[in-house]
Protein backbone atom coordinates (compact mmCIF):
# COMPACT_ATOMS: atom_id res chain seq x y z
CA UNK A 1 0.00 0.00 0.00
CA UNK A 2 0.77 3.77 -0.38
CA UNK A 3 3.03 4.83 2.71
CA UNK A 4 0.77 6.46 5.19
CA UNK A 5 2.52 9.81 6.22
CA UNK A 6 0.85 13.18 6.65
CA UNK A 7 2.23 15.38 3.13
CA UNK A 8 3.40 18.69 3.90
CA UNK A 9 0.98 21.65 2.81
CA UNK A 10 1.89 23.15 -0.65
CA UNK A 11 3.26 26.20 -0.57
CA UNK A 12 1.24 29.03 -1.47
CA UNK A 13 1.57 31.10 -5.06
CA UNK A 14 3.16 34.55 -4.79
CA UNK A 15 0.30 37.80 -4.98
CA UNK A 16 0.74 37.36 -8.95
CA UNK A 17 1.30 34.71 -11.27
CA UNK A 18 2.62 36.05 -15.08
CA UNK A 19 1.81 33.89 -18.32
CA UNK A 20 5.42 32.79 -18.62
CA UNK A 21 5.05 31.54 -14.44
CA UNK A 22 2.03 29.70 -15.23
CA UNK A 23 3.62 27.84 -18.36
CA UNK A 24 6.24 26.97 -15.73
CA UNK A 25 6.61 22.96 -15.57
CA UNK A 26 4.09 22.20 -17.98
CA UNK A 27 3.27 18.84 -18.82
CA UNK A 28 2.14 17.59 -22.72
CA UNK A 29 0.58 14.73 -24.15
CA UNK A 30 1.75 12.29 -26.87
CA UNK A 31 0.36 9.30 -28.63
CA UNK A 32 3.15 6.67 -29.13
CA UNK A 33 2.55 6.36 -32.94
CA UNK A 34 2.23 10.02 -33.13
CA UNK A 35 5.60 10.15 -31.64
CA UNK A 36 7.17 7.56 -34.01
CA UNK A 37 6.76 9.44 -36.99
CA UNK A 38 9.19 12.37 -35.24
CA UNK A 39 13.33 11.65 -36.10
CA UNK A 40 14.19 13.51 -33.01
CA UNK A 41 12.71 14.38 -30.05
CA UNK A 42 15.55 15.40 -27.81
CA UNK A 43 15.29 19.03 -28.22
CA UNK A 44 11.03 19.39 -28.25
CA UNK A 45 10.65 20.59 -24.71
CA UNK A 46 12.83 21.65 -21.62
CA UNK A 47 14.33 18.81 -19.93
CA UNK A 48 12.76 17.34 -17.17
CA UNK A 49 9.40 18.15 -18.69
CA UNK A 50 6.52 15.79 -17.78
CA UNK A 51 5.66 14.08 -20.72
CA UNK A 52 2.18 11.87 -20.47
CA UNK A 53 1.68 9.16 -23.00
CA UNK A 54 -2.19 8.43 -24.21
CA UNK A 55 -2.89 4.62 -24.17
CA UNK A 56 -4.97 4.43 -26.75
CA UNK A 57 -7.64 1.31 -27.09
CA UNK A 58 -5.37 -1.56 -29.00
CA UNK A 59 -1.95 0.06 -28.35
CA UNK A 60 0.23 -2.79 -27.40
CA UNK A 61 1.90 -2.19 -23.64
CA UNK A 62 5.46 -3.35 -25.57
CA UNK A 63 4.53 0.30 -27.65
CA UNK A 64 3.34 2.22 -24.35
CA UNK A 65 6.71 1.00 -23.22
CA UNK A 66 9.43 1.53 -26.25
CA UNK A 67 7.87 5.31 -26.07
CA UNK A 68 8.29 5.77 -22.58
CA UNK A 69 11.71 4.57 -22.83
CA UNK A 70 12.77 7.19 -25.93
CA UNK A 71 11.09 9.77 -23.59
CA UNK A 72 13.39 8.88 -20.84
CA UNK A 73 16.82 8.46 -22.58
CA UNK A 74 15.74 11.91 -23.99
CA UNK A 75 15.90 13.01 -20.64
CA UNK A 76 11.93 13.65 -20.12
CA UNK A 77 9.76 12.38 -17.24
CA UNK A 78 7.12 9.82 -18.74
CA UNK A 79 3.86 9.21 -17.11
CA UNK A 80 1.72 6.61 -19.03
CA UNK A 81 -2.31 6.61 -18.70
CA UNK A 82 -2.62 3.41 -17.26
CA UNK A 83 -6.55 3.18 -17.85
CA UNK A 84 -8.73 1.06 -15.62
CA UNK A 85 -10.92 -0.13 -17.79
CA UNK A 86 -8.76 -1.67 -20.49
CA UNK A 87 -6.87 -4.13 -17.65
CA UNK A 88 -8.56 -7.85 -18.02
CA UNK A 89 -6.90 -8.71 -15.02
CA UNK A 90 -4.61 -8.23 -11.74
CA UNK A 91 -2.02 -9.87 -13.47
CA UNK A 92 -2.03 -7.64 -16.20
CA UNK A 93 -2.19 -4.61 -14.15
CA UNK A 94 1.09 -6.04 -12.20
CA UNK A 95 2.77 -6.80 -15.55
CA UNK A 96 2.34 -3.12 -16.96
CA UNK A 97 3.41 -1.38 -13.63
CA UNK A 98 6.53 -4.05 -13.41
CA UNK A 99 8.09 -3.28 -16.81
CA UNK A 100 7.32 0.32 -16.97
CA UNK A 101 9.64 0.59 -13.70
CA UNK A 102 12.22 -1.75 -14.65
CA UNK A 103 12.35 -1.73 -18.57
CA UNK A 104 11.63 2.22 -18.77
CA UNK A 105 12.53 3.92 -15.17
CA UNK A 106 9.18 5.11 -14.75
CA UNK A 107 7.93 6.93 -11.63
CA UNK A 108 4.83 8.27 -12.50
CA UNK A 109 1.36 8.12 -14.23
CA UNK A 110 -2.09 9.13 -15.08
CA UNK A 111 -4.61 6.56 -13.70
CA UNK A 112 -8.09 6.69 -15.26
CA UNK A 113 -11.21 4.80 -15.79
CA UNK A 114 -10.46 4.71 -19.76
CA UNK A 115 -12.93 5.26 -22.10
CA UNK A 116 -14.38 2.07 -22.81
CA UNK A 117 -18.36 2.11 -21.68
CA UNK A 118 -17.46 -1.82 -20.60
CA UNK A 119 -14.64 -2.93 -18.37
CA UNK A 120 -12.34 -5.56 -20.05
CA UNK A 121 -12.05 -7.15 -16.50
CA UNK A 122 -12.37 -6.24 -12.61
CA UNK A 123 -11.17 -2.39 -12.62
CA UNK A 124 -13.78 -0.14 -13.47
CA UNK A 125 -12.48 3.05 -12.61
CA UNK A 126 -9.05 4.94 -10.91
CA UNK A 127 -9.72 3.99 -7.22
CA UNK A 128 -9.92 0.46 -8.51
CA UNK A 129 -6.24 0.72 -9.06
CA UNK A 130 -4.76 3.32 -6.76
CA UNK A 131 -6.26 0.92 -3.97
CA UNK A 132 -4.50 -1.93 -4.96
CA UNK A 133 -0.92 -1.15 -3.54
CA UNK A 134 1.16 -2.08 -6.96
CA UNK A 135 2.38 1.95 -7.48
CA UNK A 136 3.75 2.14 -4.50
CA UNK A 137 5.34 -1.73 -4.70
CA UNK A 138 6.79 -0.57 -7.99
CA UNK A 139 8.23 2.52 -6.77
CA UNK A 140 5.78 5.31 -8.73
CA UNK A 141 5.79 8.39 -6.45
CA UNK A 142 3.74 10.71 -8.70
CA UNK A 143 -0.15 9.36 -9.25
CA UNK A 144 -1.76 11.86 -11.13
CA UNK A 145 -5.65 11.70 -11.47
CA UNK A 146 -8.70 12.91 -14.13
CA UNK A 147 -10.88 15.55 -13.68
CA UNK A 148 -13.79 17.55 -15.33
CA UNK A 149 -14.45 21.18 -14.84
CA UNK A 150 -17.26 20.75 -17.49
CA UNK A 151 -18.72 17.61 -16.15
CA UNK A 152 -18.66 14.68 -17.68
CA UNK A 153 -21.81 12.16 -18.38
CA UNK A 154 -20.11 9.16 -18.04
CA UNK A 155 -19.20 9.70 -14.12
CA UNK A 156 -22.67 12.08 -13.70
CA UNK A 157 -25.36 10.76 -15.75
CA UNK A 158 -27.61 13.86 -14.91
CA UNK A 159 -25.39 16.33 -16.19
CA UNK A 160 -24.20 17.30 -12.66
CA UNK A 161 -20.80 17.05 -10.46
CA UNK A 162 -21.87 15.18 -7.57
CA UNK A 163 -20.20 11.50 -8.10
CA UNK A 164 -17.37 13.14 -9.42
CA UNK A 165 -16.75 15.09 -6.59
CA UNK A 166 -16.76 11.94 -4.59
CA UNK A 167 -14.37 10.44 -6.36
CA UNK A 168 -12.06 13.68 -6.42
CA UNK A 169 -12.91 13.73 -2.16
CA UNK A 170 -11.90 9.73 -1.91
CA UNK A 171 -8.47 10.58 -3.98
CA UNK A 172 -8.02 13.76 -1.61
CA UNK A 173 -7.69 11.38 1.09
CA UNK A 174 -5.62 9.39 0.05
CA UNK A 175 -3.01 12.10 -1.04
CA UNK A 176 -3.94 13.37 2.55
CA UNK A 177 -2.80 10.20 4.43
CA UNK A 178 0.12 8.65 1.96
CA UNK A 179 3.72 10.02 0.41
CA UNK A 180 2.66 10.19 -3.17
CA UNK A 181 2.44 13.39 -4.99
CA UNK A 182 -1.00 13.56 -6.39
CA UNK A 183 -2.43 16.27 -8.78
CA UNK A 184 -6.01 16.79 -10.71
CA UNK A 185 -5.03 16.94 -14.67
CA UNK A 186 -7.96 18.63 -17.04
CA UNK A 187 -9.25 17.72 -20.71
CA UNK A 188 -9.02 21.02 -22.78
CA UNK A 189 -10.84 23.90 -22.69
CA UNK A 190 -11.18 26.92 -24.39
CA UNK A 191 -13.05 28.84 -21.86
CA UNK A 192 -11.59 29.79 -18.67
CA UNK A 193 -14.44 30.25 -16.70
CA UNK A 194 -16.10 26.89 -15.83
CA UNK A 195 -12.48 25.79 -14.98
CA UNK A 196 -12.08 28.95 -12.11
CA UNK A 197 -15.21 28.32 -10.57
CA UNK A 198 -14.53 24.36 -10.55
CA UNK A 199 -11.51 25.45 -8.85
CA UNK A 200 -13.51 27.48 -6.56
CA UNK A 201 -16.17 24.78 -5.69
CA UNK A 202 -13.04 22.16 -4.73
CA UNK A 203 -11.44 24.01 -2.81
CA UNK A 204 -14.49 24.66 -0.66
CA UNK A 205 -15.04 21.23 -0.89
CA UNK A 206 -11.82 20.53 0.90
CA UNK A 207 -10.01 18.85 -2.22
CA UNK A 208 -6.49 21.26 -2.53
CA UNK A 209 -5.23 18.64 -5.08
CA UNK A 210 -3.17 20.96 -7.80
CA UNK A 211 -5.35 21.12 -10.76
CA UNK A 212 -3.07 20.84 -13.88
CA UNK A 213 -5.64 22.54 -16.48
CA UNK A 214 -5.57 21.36 -19.97
CA UNK A 215 -4.96 23.21 -23.11
CA UNK A 216 -5.11 22.77 -26.60
CA UNK A 217 -2.15 23.72 -28.33
CA UNK A 218 -2.22 25.86 -31.27
CA UNK A 219 -4.17 23.89 -34.72
CA UNK A 220 -6.78 24.71 -36.94
CA UNK A 221 -10.11 25.58 -35.62
CA UNK A 222 -11.78 23.39 -38.08
CA UNK A 223 -9.28 20.29 -36.06
CA UNK A 224 -10.13 21.23 -32.56
CA UNK A 225 -13.84 21.29 -33.06
CA UNK A 226 -13.51 17.96 -34.37
CA UNK A 227 -11.50 16.61 -31.37
CA UNK A 228 -13.65 18.59 -28.99
CA UNK A 229 -16.85 16.99 -30.21
CA UNK A 230 -15.57 13.85 -30.31
CA UNK A 231 -14.23 14.28 -26.83
CA UNK A 232 -17.14 15.59 -25.12
CA UNK A 233 -15.63 19.36 -24.83
CA UNK A 234 -19.07 21.20 -22.80
CA UNK A 235 -19.64 24.45 -22.79
CA UNK A 236 -16.90 26.08 -23.42
CA UNK A 237 -17.31 24.80 -27.27
CA UNK A 238 -19.11 27.52 -27.81
CA UNK A 239 -15.84 29.74 -27.97
CA UNK A 240 -14.92 27.98 -30.78
CA UNK A 241 -18.05 27.73 -32.41
CA UNK A 242 -18.52 31.67 -31.87
CA UNK A 243 -14.51 32.01 -33.53
CA UNK A 244 -15.91 30.28 -36.40
CA UNK A 245 -18.65 32.56 -37.37
CA UNK A 246 -15.93 35.03 -37.43
CA UNK A 247 -14.85 34.70 -41.30
CA UNK A 248 -11.82 36.88 -40.03
CA UNK A 249 -10.28 34.04 -37.59
CA UNK A 250 -12.10 31.41 -39.00
CA UNK A 251 -8.42 30.54 -41.16
CA UNK A 252 -6.41 32.02 -38.46
CA UNK A 253 -4.49 28.66 -36.21
CA UNK A 254 -6.12 29.00 -32.94
CA UNK A 255 -3.49 29.41 -30.10
CA UNK A 256 -4.49 29.27 -25.97
CA UNK A 257 -2.71 32.25 -24.96
CA UNK A 258 -5.48 34.38 -24.05
CA UNK A 259 -6.87 31.34 -22.22
CA UNK A 260 -3.46 30.73 -20.64
CA UNK A 261 -3.22 34.20 -19.66
CA UNK A 262 -6.80 34.03 -17.98
CA UNK A 263 -5.80 31.65 -16.10
CA UNK A 264 -2.75 32.56 -14.97
CA UNK A 265 -4.62 35.68 -13.65
CA UNK A 266 -7.02 33.54 -11.67
CA UNK A 267 -4.25 31.32 -10.33
CA UNK A 268 -2.79 34.62 -8.08
CA UNK A 269 -6.04 34.25 -6.33
CA UNK A 270 -6.48 30.15 -6.46
CA UNK A 271 -3.78 28.10 -5.57
CA UNK A 272 -4.65 25.05 -6.56
CA UNK A 273 -4.44 26.16 -9.96
CA UNK A 274 -1.35 25.04 -10.48
CA UNK A 275 -0.01 25.21 -13.58
CA UNK A 276 -0.94 23.76 -17.66
CA UNK A 277 -1.27 20.42 -19.45
CA UNK A 278 -0.70 21.05 -23.69
CA UNK A 279 -2.51 18.68 -25.59
CA UNK A 280 -0.88 18.98 -29.01
CA UNK A 281 -3.71 18.55 -30.87
CA UNK A 282 -2.31 20.59 -34.06
CA UNK A 283 1.11 18.63 -33.67
CA UNK A 284 4.14 17.95 -31.33
CA UNK A 285 6.43 20.68 -32.99
CA UNK A 286 3.61 23.54 -33.19
CA UNK A 287 3.00 22.83 -29.21
CA UNK A 288 6.61 23.14 -28.53
CA UNK A 289 7.34 25.86 -30.19
CA UNK A 290 4.11 27.83 -28.93
CA UNK A 291 5.33 26.65 -25.25
CA UNK A 292 9.14 27.61 -25.34
CA UNK A 293 8.25 31.22 -26.73
CA UNK A 294 5.67 32.20 -23.81
CA UNK A 295 7.79 29.92 -20.95
CA UNK A 296 10.91 32.25 -21.87
CA UNK A 297 9.08 35.66 -23.12
CA UNK A 298 12.43 37.64 -22.35
CA UNK A 299 13.57 36.43 -26.20
CA UNK A 300 10.61 37.37 -28.11
CA UNK A 301 12.78 39.44 -29.38
CA UNK A 302 15.75 37.28 -30.53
Amino acid sequence: MLNFMRRKPAPRRAASCTLSTFLEGCSAEVMPRTLAKLPEVDDLFPRGTRVYIAHIDGTAIGEMVATARRLRDAGYEPMPHIPARMIPDRATFECWVRVYAEEAGVTQALVLAGGLTTPLGPFESSMDLLGTGLFDRFGFRRLHVAGHPEGNRDIDTDGGEREAMKALAWKQALADRSDAEMAIVTQFVFDAAPVIGWARRLSAAGVTLPIHVGLAGPARLQTLIKYAVACGVGPSLSVLRKRAMDVGQLLLPYAPTELAQSLAEAAADLPNLAQAHLFPLGGISASADWLAHHQRPHLKGL
